[in-house]
């Protein structure tokens, strides 16, 4: 299966954890490209509206793996604009995964979750399986290592 994992990543921490992904997927068999969201302004802070460098053509995949951080109790504005922009998901296979600094799942992590199944739905496809990395957490490699056991079985 051809695998898009598609990453907007500010610190290097959901980055990171993608790369694990995609070692697991190619152990897998699968053809996996890792492709990176850029934005123009590399400050998410700075203000005014987004603008993207770069943003990955996901028509090639059968398989699509979304990762972001969650910014300000949200999914990363870089993704969100991302997400309104891309091709139609019809007959894709969608997952996701972000990455948070808060050890609760209500601190951002759900409701960033929710906002790329329901952009991913307006596109024409449901979210497959979906998952959570807190960052701070003493858990977070044995978090890791479940994200990527259970996205590498896609």
């Amino acid at each position: 299966m051809k695998v898009g994992i598609i990453v907007y990543s500010h610190t290097g921490n959901t980055w990171s954890v993608a790369q694990k992904l995609e070692d697991a997927l190619k152990k897998a068999g699968h053809s996996v490209n890792m492709e990176k969201v850029v934005p123009v302004n590399s400050n998410p802070n700075s203000g005014g509206p987004v603008q993207l460098k770069t943003a990955p053509d996901v028509s090639s995949y059968d398989a699509i793996i979304f990762a972001s951080p969650v910014q300000a109790f949200s999914l990363a504005p870089v993704m969100k604009v991302y997400l309104s922009q891309i091709s139609d998901l019809t007959n894709k296979k969608v997952y996701c995964f972000v990455t948070q600094h808060l050890k609760k799942a209500w601190m951002g992590g759900n409701h960033a979750i929710k906002q790329i199944t329901s952009a991913c739905k307006e596109k024409g496809t449901d979210m497959k399986s979906s998952g959570m990395i807190h960052w701070s957490a003493t858990t977070r490699e044995t978090q890791i290592d479940e994200l990527v056991n259970r996205l590498s079985a896609l």
